[in-house]
This record gives C-alpha cells, sequence and structure tokens, in this order.
C-alpha cells in the first residue's frame, strides 16, 4: 500500500502541475482530510478561472481569426493612450501578432496592474512577428488638437512596423494617412479585439516608463505616480510651480497657470 501524501504535497502537485492524473484527482476526493477538501477546492476555483479566461481569449481573438480566414496574414492593432492627461506625449502601439501566438491575456489595459503589464510586454517582445510605439508632444497637441496628433502617433507606429501589415484595426479612429491598407475602426477595439488590446498594454507600459522618466526631470507634479492625468498631487504643483515644458497648455486646467 502506497504512502499517502501529506497535505502539503497535496496543495504544491494542484497549484504546480498543468495536467493532473484522474485517478490521483478521484482519490483526493474521498480523502476525508480537511485540508485536501480546501485544497481541492481552490484547486476548482482556479480551473473555472482558467477556462473563464481561455473562453475570453477566444473571444479577444474572434475577430483575426476571421480575417485570416479571408487570406489576409499580417493584420495589425493600433491603440494609443494619453489622450486625457495634462502633460506629456500621447502614445501610439501598433503591432502584428502570430495567428498561432501562445495564449496570453490581453485585455483592457486600464484593467490590469503595472505587474500584469509588464509580464505581457514580454510576450509581446517574445512572440509579436513585428511591434512599435511612436508618440506625439504636449506642443503638437497644442498645435493640431489632440485627435489629429493622436491619428499622427498612430500613422507613425504603423510606419515603424518592421513588416507592412495587409489589413489594419484601429481602435475607434480612421486614418486618411493609410486609405492603401483596408482598415476597421472599433469601438472600444481595446477591450473586444485581441491585437488592439495588446497594442494598448504596449503603449501604456511604454509611455508610463517615459513619464516616469519626465518626473525626475520635471519633479513636483507626481508624474511618475499619475503619468501626466489631473490628479490632485498633480493640480497642486501646477499651482506651485506652474506649467513645465510637457504640459498641454491649450488643456483648460493648464491655461489657467500660464
Amino acid at each position: 500500500m502506497s504512502k499517502r501524501p501529506t497535505i502539503a504535497e497535496v496543495k504544491q502537485r494542484l497549484l504546480e502541475e498543468t495536467s493532473i492524473d484522474n485517478k490521483w484527482l478521484e482519490d483526493l476526493y474521498h480523502d476525508e482530510r480537511k485540508g485536501v477538501q480546501v485544497a481541492l477546492k481552490q484547486y476548482e476555483k482556479r480551473q473555472q478561472e482558467q477556462a473563464r479566461i481561455h473562453q475570453h481569449i477566444l473571444q479577444l481573438r474572434q475577430k483575426e481569426k476571421i480575417l485570416h480566414q479571408e487570406g489576409y496574414q499580417l493584420i495589425a492593432g493600433v491603440d494609443e493612450v494619453g489622450r486625457g492627461p495634462l502633460a506629456g506625449p500621447v502614445v501610439a502601439g501598433a503591432m502584428i501578432l502570430p495567428a498561432d501566438m501562445p495564449e496570453a491575456y490581453f485585455n483592457d489595459s486600464k484593467q490590469l496592474s503595472h505587474a500584469k503589464r509588464q509580464s505581457l510586454v514580454a510576450d509581446i517582445e517574445k512572440y509579436a512577428i513585428s511591434y512599435a510605439v511612436a508618440g506625439q508632444s504636449a506642443q503638437i497637441i497644442d498645435q493640431v488638437n489632440i485627435l489629429e496628433a493622436t491619428k499622427q502617433a498612430m500613422t507613425l507606429a504603423l510606419k515603424r512596423l518592421t513588416s507592412t501589415p495587409d489589413y489594419v484595426l484601429i481602435d475607434a479612429v480612421h486614418l486618411d494617412s493609410i486609405s492603401h491598407l483596408p482598415q476597421e475602426s472599433i469601438i472600444k477595439g481595446d477591450a473586444t479585439v485581441y491585437s488592439i488590446a495588446a497594442a494598448s498594454i504596449y503603449a501604456k507600459e511604454k509611455r508610463d516608463e517615459l513619464m516616469a522618466q519626465y518626473a525626475e526631470q520635471y519633479p513636483g507634479y507626481g508624474f511618475e505616480h499619475n503619468a501626466g492625468y489631473g490628479t490632485k498631487e498633480h493640480l497642486e504643483g501646477l499651482k506651485k510651480y506652474g506649467p513645465c515644458p510637457i504640459h498641454r497648455c491649450s488643456f483648460a486646467p493648464v491655461k489657467a497657470y500660464l
């Protein structure tokens, strides 16, 4: 008769192994120890969450799947971050993901932690066919308005891709600058389309890194915490120091301190 595993051994195996033997699992359900039953409930909860994430990833990938079936091979997703802040550039991300890319849970970047976004950026840089970011400065935003600056950043990000896409999926914006390419504007694309969600995550991480660098150059506004958005700390800094060179002077809260 084989020795019964300890509760710690059961927990470790349920946590670490990706494929659990059905007979071993069935034996656990007949194990009267409370610690084993608690570990099983935690295991079931993790399995249910993984199944939910898998289904959501399949939904996010549906648009690209249809386009691949129609014969498109290099499908680029494009999104921007930083339209709302009072300071810093607007930054666009563009990327082409392979159809057979291992599952990574790209979702609306605003719903993810910094650590999770960093992990997903590593997946992008490992698996993507091509990826790029581009930004337009506060000065350009003031000159041409935030929407036009956003479009310029998106166009530049697409031009920086090492592979030319044959179809472009864009979050909420139509780009006249790439009229030679088939494109589709998708409202809330960062929450519904896989490659757009990935582009949003990549752009946000790169913009946050840039704003942390600006925080060292222009202290007192909390850019490392707020990424240029109009938080209490930022507004207090504006009141105390006035606008710095990366502030958007055409935005109303900044105008008051010019």
